[in-house]
């Protein structure tokens, strides 16, 4: 089988072309194609010599994954699920708000986080995703827009969580980043966690400072333990001090994140110890709170919250000064919740709206 060409795009192609005598220029022809014309095969770039591009095809592919399913929103939103080599499956969606496109990504098969309202963890924890199949995530994506059209925005909230992949993640997101690349400004680029520590303190570290999205779920470690399992190892407050640490090294803003279970972390007495937990770090000024009505998932018992009680848990968050803004759902026909369709092809056959992949011209 051939080598995953999206893995290589750095050094390691480098090594390829001088090992035959290949100008150094051709690698930067090589990802221009891929990551800026769109490519959809090596014959495709066509600044490069026909042997070169036949040498190419013999030893790499571009794809990895196959398109098993591909459906598209009444608002816009498309959504894919692509089958790895190993048989794997993982999501990644497209999102269009006014000017924005926006993509949301994945960064492992499964997860193991034991968020026990989402549907990617469910079946646990499968692998890592590697830098290629990141990589290749943002270009199946990138080639639903017309030619016309660029990506402007990357969050990565889709399956698995992306601190426990952070080596690959970064590697991938160098290329979203660069010029050469997709050339999306770090500030557009969202990184979602539930909070491990030291991960983010290693991404504290980095040149490029990236958004972070923290996934909070529970004013408490009681609830929290209850809703986000791997906060037994952690614990709030240890997460919220790497928070504040983030903010303090890199000058980004954070985003808190809480998705709302009706009856269960929505009440007034939640919101208040929220308040309370966040006014003593500061939040009002380094942060914003996505309140995220819970999106129904088959086989869960939980709830979305009622119209009432997100309007009064809102309000107490906003009474103490908190910047609170409720994230309304996109894609809902299409199960573009993350995890959703993939259970969905996975326990059913192909349905007729799945379509293939179709790129714009």
């Amino acid at each position: 089988m051939p080598e995953h060409l999206l893995n290589l795009l750095g050094e390691d192609l480098d090594r390829w072309l001088a090992e035959r005598a290949q100008p150094r220029f051709r690698a930067t022809q090589i990802r221009g194609g891929l990551l800026r014309t769109r490519a959809e095969v090596l014959d495709d770039i066509t600044d490069l010599p026909r042997e070169l591009r036949s040498h190419l095809a013999d030893s790499f592919s571009i794809w990895s994954t196959d398109v098993v399913a591909h459906r598209t929103s009444r608002d816009g939103t498309e959504k894919l699920v692509l089958r790895l080599a190993d048989g794997g499956t993982i999501e990644c969606v497209l999102l269009r708000d006014g000017v924005r496109r926006t993509i949301c990504i994945s960064t492992q098969v499964g997860c193991a986080m034991g968020c026990v309202f989402c549907a990617s963890g469910m079946a646990g924890l499968a692998r890592n995703l590697t830098r290629g199949e990141i990589v290749e995530q943002m270009l199946r994506l990138q080639r639903l827009l017309p030619r016309k059209e660029r990506l402007s925005h990357i969050v990565v909230m889709g399956m698995g969580e992306p601190l426990a992949n952070l080596g690959n993640l970064l590697w991938g997101l160098d290329w979203a980043r660069h010029p050469a690349g997709l050339a999306i400004s770090a500030r557009r680029i969202t990184i979602s966690t539930v909070g491990l520590p030291e991960s983010m303190r290693r991404l504290a570290q980095q040149p490029h400072p990236y958004e972070l999205a923290l996934s909070l779920h529970a004013p408490t470690d009681e609830l929290r333990n209850q809703l986000v399992r791997v906060n037994h190892q952690t614990g709030l407050e240890a997460i919220l001090q790497a928070a504040e640490d983030y903010y303090v090294a890199s000058g980004r803003r954070l985003t808190f994140e809480y998705v709302l279970l009706g009856g269960i972390n929505d009440q007034p007495s939640h919101a208040h110890a929220l308040a309370r937990r966040l006014s003593q770090r500061g939040a009002h000024r380094m942060a914003m709170l996505n309140v995220i009505p819970f999106n129904h998932v088959t086989g869960l018992p939980y709830e979305p919250p009622k119209e009432d009680a997100l309007k009064a848990f809102c309000q107490v968050l906003a009474d103490a000064g908190l910047n609170v803004h409720v994230r309304r759902r996109k894609g809902d026909d299409i199960h573009a919740a993350c995890g959703q369709l993939r259970r969905l092809v996975q326990a059913e056959p192909p349905s007729p709206d799945d379509i293939p992949l179709t790129v714009h011209l």
